[in-house]
């Protein structure tokens, strides 16, 4: 039995929104702004820390403030990609951490953290924070001083006392002298630190946010990237297995049970030959039409495995002869990019078929649509096939969950909108391979 647990996590679908505008420059400067106090609060936690935690390793004591500065660079992480998401609109997953199990021991509890290695990328982040925090808090500093203190500098210069003998910036610029020549000097200075802040701000912004996003979430990218990996290797199982039990059960319950009869007419007519040939000669005859029969069957059930049309002359053929097969009239559109790879080739074949099977036998509809294209998103193939029937198709049966996995088994991903009365629309967005 293992001593540790994982606890779960929801990793996102879709790339938060970002700010646009002038709120997405006052968001950035705020984000700017604040990492230095937040990094030079993780700092100062997560050093005093692991200094003492170090220094007084051979003291009970100094394991539990290691665990503990593990534990508050967690949070501060949390803290991290909180803002992430909320302040600059980026995807900052959040990984699957090493935790104790509720039933284990104190000491054990408390150390599984230290056993972690994103616990201690998140320590590193709480010190390597604090150099990108405070360029980034100082030069979003400047740039708002410049362009405020610029573009202001008109109007409270009249308070600032002078001095025969001191030099403005329009003077040490050779732009000439007194309050005019000041005013308008400052105030281009000021303009020029306006048109710059955007650029400046988010380069800052940039920076800090990069390396966060490589110490606090790259792991969970590589976590869910596996966990994808898995997913599809358990689907593509499934669907197999599955297959493989269907086409079991159709020959024993098909071909199987009528070779067993064929070996009884042959035998029978066997007999028949000396005592009555006419009638052995009668069974023979029948048992040459349950020949053809097994082989029309057989074939059949071989378009369960591998079609032959599209063995042999690849995807497109073998939709329009399936189609052209189909109990309810379809409107087709078939754009199939050239040299997809087999087992993708095989997947949309499977998931027209037995989505054309469910609308001939659940959907009550009087004409289905199918759609086969490459020209959505870059390197994939969309398969769509929907329906006028009645709706109310069941996602979790064994028909729609087979197609999911096996959608799944090839990277890829199934949806299915069916509300009550219609329509029914299936479609699969699968990688080109």
């Amino acid at each position: 039995m293992t001593d540790t647990m994982t606890m779960t996590t929801t990793f996102p679908l879709e790339s938060p929104a970002r700010p646009r505008g002038v709120r997405r420059v006052m968001l950035e400067s705020a984000y700017n702004l604040s990492a230095f106090f937040i990094a030079l609060a993780a700092f100062v936690l997560v050093v005093v820390n692991l200094t003492l935690g170090l220094v007084l390793t051979v003291f009970v004591g100094g394991v539990l403030l290691l665990a503990l500065a593990v534990n508050v660079a967690r949070g501060i992480a949390r803290l991290e990609r909180f803002r992430l998401r909320t302040m600059l609109g980026r995807e900052a997953a959040t990984p699957v951490y090493l935790c104790g199990r509720p039933d284990q021991g104190f000491w054990r509890r408390s150390l599984t953290p230290l056993r972690d290695p994103q616990s201690w990328l998140d320590a590193g982040w709480s010190i390597l924070g604090l150099v990108t925090g405070t360029l980034a808090f100082a030069v979003t500093l400047t740039w708002w001083v410049g362009t405020v203190i610029g573009l202001t500098y008109w109007f409270w210069q009249r308070w600032i006392p002078t001095n025969g003998n001191d030099k403005g910036l329009a003077e040490l610029l050779g732009y000439g002298e007194g309050r005019t020549a000041e005013s308008w000097v400052n105030l281009a200075v000021g303009a020029a630190f306006l048109l710059t802040l955007p650029v400046v701000v988010r380069l800052a912004a940039a920076v800090h946010a990069s390396l966060a996003s490589v110490l606090l979430s790259s792991r969970a990218e590589l976590q869910h990237e596996v966990v994808r990996v898995e997913t599809g290797r358990d689907a593509a199982r499934m669907a197999e297995a599955a297959s493989l039990r269907r086409l079991e059960r159709d020959i024993h319950d098909g071909p199987q049970q009528r070779l067993i009869r064929l070996s009884m007419d042959l035998g029978r007519a066997r007999r028949q030959l000396e005592q009555d040939p006419e009638r052995a000669a009668a069974t023979i005859d029948e048992a040459l039409a349950q020949t053809r029969e097994k082989v029309a069957e057989l074939r059949s059930l071989s378009r369960g495995i591998a079609p032959p049309l599209l063995v042999d002359r690849g995807l497109a053929a073998a939709l329009d002869e399936m189609l052209t097969q189909s109990v309810v009239p379809v409107a087709a559109h078939i754009d199939v990019p050239h040299q997809l790879a087999p087992h993708v080739e095989t997947a949309v074949y499977f998931v027209v078929a037995e989505a054309l099977t469910n609308v001939a036998k659940h959907s009550r509809a009087r004409h289905a649509k199918v759609v086969v294209e490459g020209n959505g998103y870059p390197g994939m193939l969309t398969v769509m096939v929907s329906d006028d029937g009645i709706g109310g198709a069941d996602v979790h049966g064994p028909g729609l969950s087979g197609l999911a996995d096996r959608a799944s088994g090839v990277d890829g991903r199934l949806s299915v909108e069916s509300p009550s009365g219609g329509p029914t629309i299936i479609a699969a967005e699968l990688p080109c391979g």
